[in-house]
């Protein structure tokens, strides 16, 4: 690979810094592709030294993690449940043609991470799978209830559960979230009945 050549496939994945999604990373500023993708790895990268994984291949993971969005550094991110599969084909598509400019290596080690992970028959693949899932989960639980979709309430409860369901450690892991989310959700209302009893025992 020449300097030039790194340097393209850097600038092209650098939009994911300001590709922003849904979620609210903190007030007044949404999350990025970006923020999303390095956590997941993060995400990986911690599950390493948890027995259940140690035959995992966790280095392929973290390189699972770090790429799986790029597709939308030429489509944007759309929200899973405005998602469709003509949306989905038309980013793989991109995708798939930026990854055919690479010189080799890089250009058939991505392309093998892309069919592994679309396959999602490995334990790496299925591993980075439940993380990217888990990592919008959470992303959800730290951002302002006010922020949520009523559809989220319910959403937040089935998105992505049958991907963490081959690992032990990530189906308890999906059950402390949960546990979370419903705490938030508790906390929210209790908070609004305050405001509605503050506001009448004012009149």
């Amino acid at each position: 690979m020449t300097p030039d050549e790194y340097l393209s496939i850097l600038r092209v994945a650098a939009r994911l810094k300001t590709t922003t999604r849904h979620c609210e990373a903190a007030e007044g500023r949404l999350e990025s592709v970006a923020d999303h993708s390095w956590r997941i790895a993060l995400m990986a990268m911690l599950l390493a030294g948890e027995e259940e994984f140690r035959e995992t291949d966790m280095d392929r993971v973290v390189r699972m993690c770090l790429i799986h969005d790029l597709g939308e550094a030429f489509t944007g991110d759309i929200p899973t449940f405005r998602k469709s599969r003509e949306n989905e084909t038309t980013e793989e598509e991109l995708y798939d043609a930026w990854v055919e400019t690479f010189p080799e290596p890089e250009r058939s080690e991505w392309q093998s991470l892309l069919a592994e992970m679309n396959a999602l028959e490995t334990r790496e693949a299925k591993t980075y799978k439940a993380l990217d899932k888990l990592e919008a989960l959470i992303s959800h639980d730290e951002s302002d209830l006010a922020s949520w979709l009523p559809l989220e309430y319910d959403l937040q409860f089935t998105y992505g559960r049958e991907n963490t369901a081959f690992s032990p450690f990530l189906t308890e892991l999906r059950a402390a979230v949960d546990a979370w989310t419903r705490r938030k959700i508790a906390d929210g209302r209790h908070a609004v009945e305050a405001r509605v009893s503050g506001g009448e025992d004012a009149e």
